[in-house]
């Protein structure tokens, strides 16, 4: 199952640069990289990323990250997936442009 994070293009470039993150401030505060799934993938968008224009969606094989990877309750009670360890640039099995429309940022086709 492949999972989901957003990144702004600066947090993206530095990943590929450097090999590992603990990705976004709000991660590094949380304590944990967040992740969504597909069915979740737009609405973080949408909450987190609303004006945002330049970022950068990646894809991670869910099974692969390990015991590292916690299905934890977060918005409106839904499990979310969570990384508590660096995300390596190892763990990207794809990324694309994701930008912002008129009416919202554009998935790739078939995402959801």
């Amino acid at each position: 199952m492949l999972i989901y994070k957003i990144f702004r293009r600066s947090e993206w470039d530095a990943l590929c640069s450097d090999g590992s993150t603990l990705g976004a401030p709000v991660d590094r505060a949380d304590g944990f990289i967040h992740f969504s799934t597909a069915q979740q993938v737009m609405a973080t968008a949408a909450r987190h990323f609303q004006d945002e224009s330049d970022l950068v969606l990646v894809a991670s094989e869910a099974e692969a990250l390990g015991d590292a990877l916690r299905w934890e309750p977060s918005r409106g009670g839904a499990l979310f997936p969570h990384l508590y360890r660096p995300m390596r640039l190892s763990d990207v099995v794809w990324d694309t442009s994701l930008p912002l429309g008129a009416s919202g940022h554009i998935f790739p086709e078939g995402l959801v």
